[in-house]
């Protein structure tokens, strides 16, 4: 399969998630991403454990992000490192960096040095909270931006339930949405460099991420001038729409339309509830929830989650299970959909991985190579690019410049 991204060469040298988040996206698309690490410690999260892999502590973190990179060790603070860096980047397309504000300016590895060298390289830069503002300074981390940037205020059981109080998603969202953001952004000013010929800075911060994909809950507040709060897992907007319990368990009931909510009334025995003007339209629904969930509530616990389940998917009544990581796995939709990767690594044999959720033409895009080990394609890489320079290579090695 010819990947679209073919013959894109990409110098990460980002780490944790957002950026390797963004790196391997790009290099399941086909692009060359050659990953910069430090050679003595690597990307932070190759110890972000357990589990790991193996015993050389390639932790399952590290794994989930950086599928298809070529990893080559190199020591940036020496001035040798700088300078290889400079010479990299005049054979790439691409730069990624979620270093501090400024800091690799002091490196001579800022946009302003570095487009001199390459006038027409896009370079993404990723910080907590961008390159300007009252903040750019401070580091930023997903789970103080999940609380600053409103995320934590919306997720969560009410202050005044047992168990009420704001709560964090499960995944660092806003790490994985900054990578994706970062991701498109890459691809659009490589489309634009096409037309233009110039090169492009893309600032992207995790402020600006989190605050942007608030989404109706942002667009409540600055329509009604008032806060949304925490609902638990019923939604702001849509009634019914929660998880309920049920004689043996929970489901998801998340009925979207006035029509669907009839059929459901249909199923539970309640048709009358449905023509009832407190509950004919959602409208009616949300403001008179407190009404409407507690009947609901006690229709559901009446009887079995398989029970609900099979009736109301017969009637196209939307609702699931809740499931937990093992019986996604085991989900007969998610085994037909291919998002167990199943590849080969050079020291364990076969791995899994999580796969790539796009498809072209019915195909997956997944690189071809799992996550790297710490500086795996150092001497491929600077061999392939750097012909005939084996001397300065081999220098670079013994003083720890490289790995």
């Amino acid at each position: 399969m010819h990947k679209p991204l073919a013959g894109i060469r990409i110098l990460d040298l980002s780490r944790i998630l957002a950026g390797p988040w963004c790196s391997q996206h790009l290099a399941d698309l086909g692009a060359e991403v050659i990953k910069v690490e430090h050679p003595g410690r690597g990307d932070d999260t190759r110890g972000w454990g357990p589990p790991y892999l193996n015993e050389v502590h390639e932790a399952a973190y590290y794994l989930s992000a950086n599928r298809g990179k070529r990893s080559i060790g190199i020591d940036i603070a020496h001035p040798e490192g700088q300078a290889l860096i400079r010479e990299l980047v005049s054979s790439c397309d691409v730069l990624l960096e979620n270093f501090k504000v400024g800091g690799l300016k002091r490196y001579g590895l800022d946009y302003e040095s570095l487009k001199q060298i390459k006038p027409d390289l896009i370079y993404c830069s990723i910080t907590g909270f961008g390159q300007n503002g009252p903040y750019a300074n401070r580091a930023g981390y997903d789970f103080l931006l999940q609380g600053m940037g409103g995320m934590m205020e919306i997720t969560g059981k009410p202050d005044d339930e047992p168990g009420g109080g704001p709560m964090k998603v499960g995944v660092a969202v806003v790490d994985l949405f900054t990578g994706m953001y970062a991701a498109t952004s890459i691809l659009s000013a490589l489309l634009g460099r096409n037309r233009t010929g110039e090169g492009t800075w893309i600032d992207v911060a995790l402020m600006d991420v989190q605050v942007g994909v608030l989404a109706n809950q942002g667009l409540n507040y600055l329509t009604s001038g008032k806060s949304p709060s925490r609902l638990g897992n019923s939604h702001p907007n849509i009634v019914p729409y929660q998880a309920f319990a049920t004689e043996d368990g929970h489901i998801i009931l998340a009925v979207g339309n006035d029509s669907q909510f009839q059929r459901f009334c249909e199923v539970a025995g309640v048709p009358l509830l449905a023509s009832d003007d407190r509950f004919a339209t959602n409208r009616s629904r949300v403001q008179n929830r407190q009404l409407l969930v507690p009947q609901i509530e006690r229709l559901l616990r009446a009887k079995p989650s398989k029970f609900w389940l099979e009736v109301l998917e017969q009637e196209g009544v939307p609702c699931g299970p809740i499931n937990n990581i093992e019986q996604v796995f085991a989900d007969p939709q998610v085994q037909h959909r291919g998002m167990r990767l199943q590849m080969e690594h050079p020291e364990v044999g076969e791995m899994s991985l999580v796969s790539n959720p796009v498809r072209f033409n019915d195909k997956h895009l997944n690189a071809d190579a799992p996550p790297p080990k710490l500086g795996e394609h150092t001497q491929d890489v600077l061999s392939r690019l750097f012909p005939d320079r084996e001397d300065y290579i081999e220098s670079l090695r013994s003083k720890g410049v490289i790995k």
